[in-house]
């Protein structure tokens, strides 16, 4: 009996082992983002703008999602959109359709993709101290668009970090393989990582150029800097990913700084506009104690000290109980631990937290196969499909939940539909030999 004769029973009998679980879920990571998002070949490579606008339509919402989705805070999304248009129309190309979202994730961090759509973490935005700190770092983002830092970069291997991530986060989300990232920080981060000093310096200068046109005091980039220096040396492991994706040094705080006290000097007498940041993101600033043990949590898990992590998550949910990130993260903490029933449980509370956000029906779908529930199984791939279409992965995982329950027919459709986008790794190579066993191919 070979390895795909194997799975095709115990999928039949409902008794996947973990290995075989992985092994579905990895092939379909694999398979499902290893496709340029533009349509094949190298993708960032001398970019138009409509191309731009392209990869951002494409990528940007799987990636967004990825960080666990936009806070469910509506007055908080549209604060920072009010912030980053008063920016973005101050820059060399405000025609680009810019948008700005508050993430889940709680790693430090802020990114663009090279259409504008910008993504900023809670775990940031909770340590900023006023309005002109958060319009350094809008205004940082948006120097990276206008300056065109991402389009000028190789596309092809920007697609082949993208798979590798599919990959790990699949992984890590059922608790295999080993890998745990501190955040949810794969995903845009890495797609978007590699700045150079170079692009960092060009991002820092027009970012406070365009603050400072905006009617805020050049001192904010300074202060944003300096929270930076201070948070690398005291919380480093939480802002790996923001030194990954922009080198940070005290050279770039001190330039700041230099340019604050001269060629924006007049500026600095402008109100920083801390009353109203703290007014607005007050609610968030509430559930800090959550976002902190979260990130103690996180990076527990990094280090694999799991038993650390699942405390950390536990004082979370005790502040916060229906934190969707937090649910998240304990539901991955107990799945590393072998403890997949009670992961189960918390990924369920997660998407009835945010039924709107995809990630949680992922996890509950690697865990419903893993606790021999196709069913359940599939009914979660079907949800993650309609918020994020389009995910060729999924489609494979949708066939092998409809085998599992025995719906030869659409399963066969599911395989059948997966091995029109590619015919190519592991997955292809099972859909293959289903259609071929059931009669559908020759």
């Amino acid at each position: 009996m070979n390895d795909h004769d194997e799975l095709a029973l115990h999928l039949r009998r409902n008794r996947l082992t973990r290995r075989q679980v992985l092994c579905l879920f990895g092939a379909a990571a694999l398979s499902g983002c290893a496709s340029s998002p533009t349509g094949g070949g190298a993708i960032l490579v001398g970019l138009s703008e409509d191309e731009e606008k392209a990869v951002d339509q494409k990528v940007g919402p799987q990636q967004f999602s990825q960080d666990l989705g936009a806070v469910q805070d509506a007055s908080l999304n549209r604060y920072l959109g009010d912030v980053g248009r008063r920016l973005d129309a101050n820059t060399h190309r405000p025609q680009m359709p810019y948008s700005y979202r508050v993430l889940n994730a709680n790693y430090v961090n802020a990114y663009t993709f090279p259409g504008g759509a910008m993504g900023v973490t809670r775990g940031i935005l909770v340590e900023l101290d006023n309005e002109a700190e958060l319009a350094a770092l809008l205004g940082h983002e948006l120097g990276h668009v206008n300056a065109r830092h991402a389009a000028q970069r190789q596309g092809q291997a920007m697609v082949a970090q993208v798979a590798m991530t599919g990959a790990n986060i699949i992984g890590s989300a059922a608790g295999y393989g080993g890998l745990v990232d501190v955040g949810t920080k794969l995903g845009a981060s890495v797609l978007l990582s590699s700045y150079s000093r170079d692009n960092e310096r060009e991002a820092d200068s027009l970012g406070q150029e365009y603050m400072v046109r905006a009617g805020y005091p050049a001192s904010g980039m300074v202060g944003l800097q300096q929270l930076l220096v201070d948070q690398q040396k005291s919380s480093p492991g939480m802002l790996q990913t923001m030194f990954s994706t922009h080198p940070m040094s005290s050279e770039r705080r001190d330039t700041a700084r230099q340019l604050a006290e001269s060629k924006y000097a007049a500026s600095n007498k402008r109100d920083p506009g801390r009353e109203r940041f703290m007014d607005s993101t007050a609610d968030l600033r509430r559930i800090k104690p959550c976002i902190d043990a979260c990130q103690n949590g996180e990076t527990a898990m990094a280090s694999k000290q799991y038993a650390k992590a699942e405390e950390q998550f536990r004082l979370a949910l005790k502040a916060t109980p229906r934190d969707y990130a937090a649910n998240v993260l304990m539901a991955k903490c107990l799945s590393v631990q072998d403890k997949d029933a009670q992961a189960l449980d918390y990924a369920r509370t997660a998407t009835r937290i945010y039924p709107q956000e995809a990630q949680a029906h992922k996890l509950v779908s690697v865990l419903a196969l893993g606790q021999r529930d196709p069913a359940l199984a599939y009914d979660h791939l079907d949800r993650y499909d309609r918020l994020l279409p389009g995910n060729a992965g999924i489609t494979f995982l949708k066939g092998v939940a409809l085998e599992g329950m025995g719906k030869q027919p659409e399963a066969a459709g599911q395989y059948a539909a997966y091995l029109r986008s590619t015919r190519q790794g592991k997955a292809a190579d099972y859909s293959q030999s289903r259609l071929k066993s059931w009669g559908y191919l020759k």
